[in-house]
């Protein structure tokens, strides 16, 4: 794969589609503040605080696994409330996420995904590919046919980010090389019909790779075939797709036979890749750029300071965006969280010197107070009632119930959604100190040149 030149984000006046790069586009640190604000005043609840800029920010999930059962209100193979499939896909919408790139991690689940496309046109689409820790099929004990669940109790949800080193599965049980080779007989004739649909909703070939961190699921000679027969795949395929990859704890062996596969340089891979959810090393991060890979940030790429180091590292010219919903979400426990926080009482300030401007009659900076801001409602004031509810440290967009008192329109408490996808793009910003616009343009640039979307 060729390397390019590093993007450059076109000035940020408009949402107007990209048409050339312009010089110059980091701007100053009190630019940048007065962005960064402007997005976090879009976790207020007030919902008619101005704007302090033209600017509309518009994002693509990279990666979202709307295929899980969760989204069907389906919990471990039991019905807990209705599917709100729509719901979801009308908050995203609502916070501008108008393209979601649903991902495949089996033979079901990309299949599943597929039919979301049909669907949903011009806003799902999908990836196909047999995720490490789903690589069990190509076992001789894998009983099920490899089209199939491997659970009916776990209806086949996508296995969760948490690892589990107390019971890994040992280098034992060997491949199943027949069974391997009608998989991947399988998985190609899956690609091959979704492409030749008469709408092509299959944009990269995933989710897979390696995960030494799940070795519960599957073991790592398990994983290391499936990965490496899968890549043969891959790069046979004409005219190749991007990839979708995943790596966690095990970077050596995945750069490894991504250079066996495309070269040493990844000098054959055409059409470049991701390696999304992002959680390794900073040299390692540094390696995958320099391999022309970009890096996928969700919310895993948070949790500790040293998670947050890695990401201010990050070129916005090889970054993406995502949620990895239902799971990866941003938590108060995260070292990220506070970036979110520090939006909030940025925004809360904002709205406080809005209002007060606009009861005193003093003009807005560059013209008269606009209506939003004349009928903007002063601060609450905390009362003395014992017991009242705290305010949370950073409001959520919608309501939030859980699973059990679900009501249309509400998020369910513990579901990762696309539409919190701003609150990635809020951290990434307060990480690197940068506008809000520079990281959702850039991600935006980064995914459509790559996903062709």
């Amino acid at each position: 794969m060729r390397l390019r030149t590093p993007l450059s984000v076109p000035r940020l006046l408009t949402n107007q589609p990209i048409h050339k790069p312009a010089a110059g586009w980091l701007r100053s640190s009190t630019a940048m503040a007065t962005s960064n604000s402007t997005f976090a005043s879009a976790f207020a609840t007030d919902p008619i605080s101005p704007p302090l800029t033209d600017y509309k920010p518009r994002y693509i999930d990279i990666g979202i696994n709307l295929a899980d059962p969760i989204f069907r209100g389906r919990y471990h193979g039991k019905p807990r409330h209705p599917d709100d499939i729509q719901g979801v896909i009308k908050r995203a919408k609502e916070v501008r996420c108008t393209k979601l790139i649903v991902t495949g991690s089996s033979f079901k689940s990309s299949r599943d995904a597929l039919k979301l496309a049909e669907q949903f046109p011009g806003i799902i689409f999908t990836t196909a590919g047999i995720h490490p820790c789903s690589s069990a099929i190509f076992t001789p004990s894998h009983h099920r046919h490899h089209d199939e669940s491997q659970s009916e109790d776990e209806a086949e949800h996508t296995p969760a980010c948490g690892p589990d080193p107390t019971k890994p599965i040992l280098d034992s049980e060997g491949i199943d090389h027949g069974r391997s080779e009608k998989i991947i007989a399988d998985l190609a004739a899956l690609i091959s019909s979704a492409r030749s649909s008469p709408t092509p909703s299959l944009t990269a070939f995933g989710e897979f790779g390696l995960d030494y961190d799940r070795l519960h699921y599957c073991s790592k000679e398990v994983q290391l075939h499936s990965f490496s027969a899968q890549l043969a795949l891959a790069a046979s395929l004409t005219p190749q797709l991007p990839l979708f990859l995943h790596s966690r704890a095990a970077h050596a062996d995945f750069v490894r036979l991504l250079k066996e596969a495309f070269g040493p340089r990844l000098e054959r891979l055409e059409k470049g890749g991701v390696v999304h959810s992002f959680t390794g090393t900073a040299d390692e991060m540094r390696e995958l750029m320099d391999l022309g890979l970009y890096i996928g940030i969700n919310g895993c790429s948070f949790k500790t300071a040293e998670n947050c180091a890695v990401v201010k590292e990050i070129e916005l010219s090889r970054l993406m965006l995502e949620t990895d919903g239902p799971w990866c979400e941003v938590r108060p426990s995260h070292d990220g969280w506070r970036y979110l926080v520090d939006a909030a009482k940025a925004a809360s300030a904002a709205a406080t010197a809005t209002a007060a401007a606009a009861t005193a009659g003093v003009p807005e900076v560059g013209g008269e107070p606009t209506t939003a801001a004349m009928t903007a409602p002063q601060p609450k004031k905390q009362g003395g009632k014992k017991n009242q509810k705290k305010e949370p440290e950073v409001p959520d967009r919608f309501k939030v119930v859980k699973k059990e008192k679900w009501e249309e329109g509400a998020m369910v408490k513990g579901r990762n959604e696309p539409c919190t996808i701003e609150r990635i793009a809020t951290i990434v910003a307060g990480i690197k100190g940068v506008s809000v616009e520079e990281v959702c343009e850039a991600a935006w640039a980064n995914t459509i040149e790559v996903f062709g979307l």
